[in-house]
């Protein structure tokens, strides 16, 4: 399993999130942010596969990004806050979930394509 990853918006030619973490196995998918007090500026998390999330049991808002089959972004979803139910999105094949404001900073779109790197 690679370590951190860095994820890139291949359409804008920007950083998206500097370290994300991949989680991939039932276990991480299901732990997620949970326990964390805070998820600083430039880091991340990949949850793969993922059609949906919730932030049950968060202290914190997030920005999720959904991923189709072409590492395009499908659906986004700014500033998710606590407690909530993401809709199911079909074609998504991953997730992305980064500090609340990312996708507003960064200016992502529905349509722009990802890719992912391990960090050095």
């Amino acid at each position: 399993m690679p370590g951190k990853l860095k994820v890139l918006n291949v359409t804008k030619n920007t950083v998206l999130v500097e370290e994300a973490r991949l989680a991939a196995s039932f276990l991480s998918r299901l732990q997620g942010l949970l326990g964390r007090k805070e998820l600083p500026r430039g880091q991340g998390l990949i949850l793969k596969p993922c059609q949906a999330v919730h932030t049950l049991g968060m202290r914190f808002p997030i920005d999720v990004a959904f991923v189709d089959r072409h590492d395009r972004i499908c659906h986004l979803i700014e500033d998710m806050p606590p407690f909530r139910f993401s809709p199911v999105v079909k074609e998504a094949r991953y997730v992305i979930e980064a500090p609340a404001g990312t996708w507003r900073a960064a200016q992502v779109a529905v349509g722009d394509r990802v890719a992912s790197e391990e960090c050095p």
